[in-house]
């Protein structure tokens, strides 16, 4: 089965000093379009907001050629697509109870497919609002082991639609290429041969905890960060002064490409992890049924939960590893080794199993039943369970084929002694 991988690179573009005003109308334009589609099809709360793209283009494409006349054609459709995109998800998030609002384009940012530009491995042709320009990259002396050498030189890897944006600080323009591959790996979907790594996300003390016993990150040092950051930004509000106002902004472009920065590590460790291991499968639980346990000053939590399992899910891929979630409930309180569920089994960072006396850190044990649930599932789900094939799940001490019926007739494959103390964590800025 092919895989579709797709990977974007950073480029500075060298764009020569005549034409950068001709990029900076081509933006301008490309907004234009998308907020007249913004203003067209959002119609909350008196009417149901248009979301499809062909529909706001039998609408308003022809308009919008004329009023910005000189601007390709195809920026017009891309600027149409990406303000349905937009109001689509401002949707599926009203629907959710959550509140939004009409989306508004004022940065610089402008999409480019095949049609509107012609990539090659050293400079790209753009079309603009007069004419056609062409860039060279920006490129590393010695590209060898960075995104460029890997993807954009790579030629393995073809060109998709890509963006361009603007650095006002530096005055510089950057392509981010999205660069596609296929891969023929084979697929583990129908659960044959499965093996799954189980991973369980934390609020507190470590990001994640594996089902192999890695610790990866720490939530605390994460949470601190933020604190810090939220402390200076409002100190920042507060003076009130346009100063204030660009560090304000400044600062939290800062922090979150930290963030991000962090917890693409964290990710990078848990892929690794499963690569280990063999794995097939990553389980995490649902983010949408764990919001309970994060309370409302904590949605902090909630989009490094879901920026982890992206970007776990992106680099996996191009493994052929599959990212699934589980259902979350009676993670934390099921023994891992006996089925037992009760309350009184976990006492913060311990597990102690009332009915076999299991102890073990609560975390490690919560991430073995995030792997079996998911393991279960993949059983349910063969063509054939009396084919032969299995279904496992990773363990630090070996690998258990699963059962279906319960935890305690679930078997080895393989199996070292077990520590019951924490294993040595794999802390990303710890």
């Amino acid at each position: 089965m092919a895989w579709e991988v797709t990977r974007t690179v950073r480029v500075r573009l060298d764009v020569p000093d005549d034409r950068k005003s001709d990029l900076h109308a081509t933006n301008s334009k490309f907004q234009y379009c998308a907020n007249r589609t913004a203003d067209w099809a959002w119609r909350y709360p008196d009417e149901d907001c248009v979301t499809s793209k062909s529909e706001a283009e039998a609408a308003i494409y022809d308009e919008l050629r004329h009023e910005t006349d000189g601007l390709h054609a195809n920026l017009v459709q891309k600027a149409i697509k990406r303000a349905t995109d937009d109001i689509s998800n401002c949707v599926d998030r009203l629907a959710e109870g959550e509140n939004t609002s009409k989306p508004h384009y004022d940065t610089f940012s402008i999409v480019y497919d095949k049609r509107a530009a012609t990539y090659y491995r050293d400079k790209v042709s753009i079309a603009t609002v007069n004419g056609r320009v062409e860039c060279e990259y920006d490129l590393p002396e010695n590209p060898e082991g960075t995104p460029h050498g890997q993807y954009l030189l790579n030629e393995d890897y073809s060109f998709s639609t890509s963006t361009i944006h603007y650095d006002g600080e530096s005055d510089k323009f950057y392509l981010h290429a999205a660069m596609e591959r296929e891969l023929d790996v084979a697929s583990p979907e129908k659960a044959e041969d499965s093996s799954v790594l189980g991973v369980d996300c934390n609020v507190d003390d470590h990001i994640a905890v594996t089902s192999t016993g890695r610790f990866v990150g720490n939530a605390d040092y994460l949470n601190h960060q933020r604190r810090e950051f939220e402390k200076r930004r409002a100190s920042l509000q507060q003076t009130g002064t346009r100063s204030a106002h660009l560090t304000y902004h400044r600062i939290g472009d800062r922090f979150g490409r930290w963030s991000e920065d962090y917890l693409h590590r964290c990710s990078k460790q848990l892929v690794a992890e499963a690569k280990r291991h063999g794995c097939t499968h990553i389980a995490f639980e649902d983010l949408e049924q764990i919001r309970e346990r994060i309370i409302d000053g904590k949605k902090f939590q909630q989009w490094g939960f879901r920026a982890l399992q992206e970007q776990v899910a992106y680099k996996a891929e191009e493994h052929g590893i599959v990212v699934e979630t589980v259902e979350p409930s009676y993670t934390s309180q099921q023994c891992s080794k006996c089925g037992c569920t009760l309350d009184e089994n976990r006492d913060g960072q311990h597990f102690a199993c009332l009915d076999c006396s299991y102890s073990v850190n609560a975390d490690y044990n919560a991430a073995k039943n995030v792997a079996r649930k998911l393991a279960v599932k993949l059983q349910r789900g063969q063509k054939s369970p009396a084919g032969g094939a299995f279904c496992q799940y990773a363990l630090k001490s070996g690998i258990m084929t699963v059962n279906a019926t319960d935890v305690a007739s679930d078997q080895y494959v393989s199996a070292e002694r077990e520590s019951t103390d924490k294993p040595t964590p794999l802390g990303v800025g710890s």
